[in-house]
């Protein structure tokens, strides 16, 4: 076994010894192009995920995923549980998306917009090092006795971590909750919201063990994207990778100076990686394609007078000489299939726009029968009708009649002024026995809209079918 502690075998983690602990990793933080790159992409995404509950479209928060209501809008469109396919559609379509994506760029997600590598390298591992040093000065806190500046180093980094997870926490509950009946929940004893503050305290702790110690664990232990990676994924798409023709045979290796490549051997890629690879023996499963091997090896290029991108952004055919096709069996089905899903999404969601009316006979009785004081009969039937409105546009008052001189309708309230969300209305059917067939009459109802009920017009018509005794 070689005394090099990065040196290991090719079956063993990086993050595992002989027996199966777990070995931290201290990554030292490097600086470059792709470097800059992932703080402005990190940042923007942290400022948008922050800020965005607190926008509004349309008159209503921006997103807001009110489960209890069962009512869920995005960007000034409200779906209700009844709209639960086009959420279906949504997922699908993403997930061909992801699909799509790895196919052409590899595990972009996982290095560039993943929430597990953008809060942990933008905000968490930057307060250790702020506070604990560099990766050196880290390694040597972890194995050092504990002292007075230890404890206050590791008090003083977990405070802020809680902080930070308590934003976190607060900010994925105002998509849930509405972020301004938020601030006044959290200004209100505990417990008169105590489902609310139970969901914040293990979010929060969520967050600490997963962002604050699990952090590559989850990558590589619990992550099902990486294994999907090699069925999405073929020796065109774009991964990090070590051009093995320039590099090798490497130095200390190469049997003379003049047979040398380009690799040095410093392990700088190894010691930069948070996963713990050596991005030099191949796209891993670990790979998370942050970039981080890149900027480290272009540093040490830099120092030895050689060219940068011995470690670079590519793909297996172009290392072997070849050139790329983006446009691919697989690539074009995914992306075909994707967008396949989403236009139907955008046709469903464009029919779910509408106004929309449920008519269900009332629960008991199915008729009721009575004398007038004329002597002749009278049947009644029930119905409750309900009408989901999305949009503030459509409030306007609701009329309902019958498309047959002979049938009464009485609808309570009367006019039905509908509420965004669900408004129910009861109308009663009022018509004599011999008009029934068999018991029953089927028959339309008409629903106008307007201020009155002269000049509403005709918006929808709806089939129902009235019972009563058999004659």
């Amino acid at each position: 076994m070689s005394k090099n502690r990065f040196e290991l075998h090719e079956e063993r983690l990086a993050t595992t010894d002989e027996k199966g602990h777990r070995i931290y990793l201290y990554p030292i933080d490097v600086k470059g192009i792709w470097r800059h790159r992932r703080d402005f992409f990190y940042w923007t995404l942290i400022v948008l995920y922050l800020v965005l509950p607190w926008t509004h479209f349309g008159g209503k928060q921006t997103i807001l995923l009110n489960i209890a209501a069962r009512e869920f809008t995005l960007f000034g469109q409200t779906f209700f549980a009844t709209d639960l396919p086009l959420l279906l559609i949504l997922i699908l379509g993403g997930l061909f998306l992801i699909g799509f994506i790895t196919s052409i760029w590899g595990r972009v997600w996982c290095g560039w917009a993943c929430p597990q590598t953008v809060f942990i390298d933008a905000i968490y591992r930057k307060i250790e090092i702020l506070i604990e040093g560099n990766a050196r000065s880290r390694a040597a806190l972890d194995k050092a006795p504990w002292s007075a500046s230890k404890v206050f180093k590791r008090a003083l980094k977990w405070t802020l971590y809680l902080i930070v997870s308590l934003h976190i926490a607060h900010s994925f509950l105002g998509y849930f909750v509405g972020t301004r009946d938020l601030f006044w929940i959290t200004t209100r004893p505990p417990e008169e919201n105590m489902g609310l503050f139970i969901a914040m305290v293990g979010i929060t702790a969520l967050c600490l063990f997963d962002f604050g110690w699990f952090r590559e664990q989850f990558c590589i232990i619990a992550c099902p994207y990486g294994r999907l990676q090699s069925v999405i994924m073929d020796k065109d798409s774009l991964v990090v990778a070590y051009d093995t023709n320039r590099g090798e045979p490497r130095r200390g290796v190469a049997p003379t100076k003049d047979d040398e490549g380009d690799c040095i051997n410093c392990y700088h890629c190894v010691q930069a990686c948070p996963t713990g690879i050596d991005i030099r023996r191949g796209t891993q499963l670990e790979c998370i394609a942050c970039t981080a091997c890149i900027d480290a090896c272009d540093e040490i290029m830099e120092k030895v007078s050689r060219p940068a991108g011995l470690i670079r952004y590519t793909t297996e055919t172009q290392l072997e000489g070849g050139s790329v096709s983006h446009f691919r069996a697989r690539s074009v089905i995914y992306l075909s299939v994707s967008l396949a899903i989403f236009l139907a999404g955008i046709y469903f969601v464009n029919r779910a726009a509408d106004m929309s009316f449920t008519a269900i006979r009332a629960v008991g009785t199915p008729f009721t029968q009575s004398t007038l004081a004329d002597g002749r009969r009278e049947i009644v039937n029930r119905y409750v009708i309900t009408v989901d409105v999305k949009d503030t546009n459509q409030t306007t008052p609701l009329w309902f009649s019958s498309t047959r001189d002979d049938i009464t309708v009485i609808s309570a309230p009367r006019p039905l002024t509908p509420k965004v969300g669900h408004t129910r209305a009861n109308v009663f059917f009022k018509f004599s026995p011999s008009l029934l067939k068999d018991g029953s009459l089927k028959t339309t109802i008409e629903v106008l809209q307007g201020k009155n009920e002269k000049e509403a017009t005709l918006i929808k018509q709806l089939e129902i079918n009235l019972v009563g005794p058999f004659q």
